[in-house]
């Protein structure tokens, strides 16, 4: 196996990831029964550093964050899928440093979320890690 290969799959997984995460994070369950919980997020605001904002500004700001990280993440993995065994060779840094950065993104998804980042973060950890591990030929 070629650790191109495990980098593009880390990075169909990731844009996956990505697209899924910004279309759902936002969303709720009836049975979860925090309607209330919501409008109270949504309708009240305070100043914050001179900014009219509210709990759901900063929900909906920071969610959008891990979805533009996600989407980097997908874009830097397929470049590191691309590359030439020599320039590979030369970034352990960069490939290791990504793959430990999953690594506690699945350790967080396992903590406080469900099975779908937890799947999803572990199915990346895993090709991220390979990747890195594995030479580039």
């Amino acid at each position: 196996m070629k650790a191109s290969w495990f980098y593009k799959i880390a990075a169909v997984l990731l844009l996956l990831f990505s697209i899924g995460h910004t279309l759902g994070f936002r969303q709720t369950d009836p049975q979860w029964k925090v309607d209330a919980l919501v409008a109270d997020m949504q309708k009240i605001h305070f100043n914050a550093q001179g900014f009219d904002r509210s709990y759901w500004d900063f929900f909906v700001g920071f969610g959008l964050f891990v979805s533009v990280f996600l989407f980097f993440s997908a874009i830097l993995a397929w470049q590191l899928g691309g590359l030439k065994a020599e320039i590979s060779a030369a970034i352990p840094g960069v490939k290791w440093s990504l793959a430990v950065c999953f690594v506690g993104i699945t350790v967080l998804s396992w903590k406080y979320f469900f099975v779908i980042p937890v799947v999803f973060s572990s199915l990346i950890t895993l090709c991220l890690i390979v990747a890195a591990w594995l030479p580039n030929k």
